[in-house]
């Protein structure tokens, strides 16, 4: 099952496994998170989320933490809990201390977590697909999980949105629905809900997707340039957000939109 769906998921990222991200983008993500039409929805998304289907949770573990930014407001939101960031970068750690003085922070690989049945979540948010080995890394979210526990992960979406952006962005993949629901139960995670956000503004992401193919690919380009709008754009896109985050919040669950969600527990 999990051959067919490496097959179904994997696009034209093939052949792109060998370019490393730049950890120094990680200072102008920092910069760029804060109010951010993408990063702020995301946070009230994760946290809606987090509440509705983990009630009980008192412990949390963030693998590819990056910044900080997500674990920062859990830790806001739930300041009891224990929690754990853990990215592969050491200059990503960097920024989470300066945001997380309080919250352990571990370098690791997200195929070499060391942690054995120890939370109620592990959390991935938009890190899943710059790992080659996804289904490695799923089961070590699992072996770091409570019997019982859960995880929440966020991944773009469509392999048709597939464009020089992701290749910019130095991604493996983009998701299905299908192929991320067979890799969860391929890892002995049951699928507790599957939801996709960034479907209002779909269209604006279509289209930005198709004119990116029309020009050539610039690999020295900026990978962050793509999240650098003007201050009304940035305006519209998070009240479009927000509105979805309202509509999560009532139990719309949408089946189209540029990021897959899926929350699953372990067997």
């Amino acid at each position: 099952m999990a051959t067919d769906r490496n097959t179904e998921a994997r696009t034209q990222a093939a052949g792109h496994d060998d370019v490393p991200f730049d950890p120094a983008l990680f200072e102008g993500l920092a910069q760029l998170e804060p109010g951010h039409f993408w990063f702020e929805p995301r946070n009230h998304l994760i946290l809606q989320l987090l509440n509705h289907y983990f009630p009980m949770a008192r412990s949390m573990l963030e693998v590819g933490c990056g910044t900080g930014f997500v674990l920062q407001a859990i830790h806001q939101a739930h300041p009891t809990w224990q929690l754990v960031g853990s990215d592969f970068y050491e200059e990503a750690l960097t920024y989470c201390r300066q945001r997380l003085s309080d919250v352990e922070l571990v370098r690791a690989d997200a195929r070499q977590i060391p942690f054995e049945d120890q939370f109620d979540v592990v959390g991935a948010f938009d890190m899943l697909e710059y790992v080659d080995d996804d289904e490695s890394a799923l089961r070590q979210f699992h072996r770091a999980l409570h019997p019982g526990g859960g995880i929440l992960l966020t991944v773009p979406q469509h392999p048709f949105l597939w464009s020089p952006t992701d290749e910019q962005a130095c991604h493996q993949r983009r998701y299905t629905r299908k192929g991320m629901r067979a890799l969860l139960e391929s890892c002995d995670f049951r699928v507790e809900c599957m939801t996709s956000f960034a479907w209002l503004p779909f269209p604006l992401m279509l289209l930005s997707r198709f004119l990116g193919r029309l020009r050539k690919t610039r690999t020295n380009e900026d990978p962050l340039n793509g999240l650098r709008v003007s201050k009304t754009v940035n305006h519209c896109l998070r009240w479009m957000l927000e509105r979805e985050v309202g509509l999560s919040k009532l139990g719309l669950r949408m089946p189209f939109g540029g990021s897959l969600v899926a929350l699953a527990t372990r067997s």
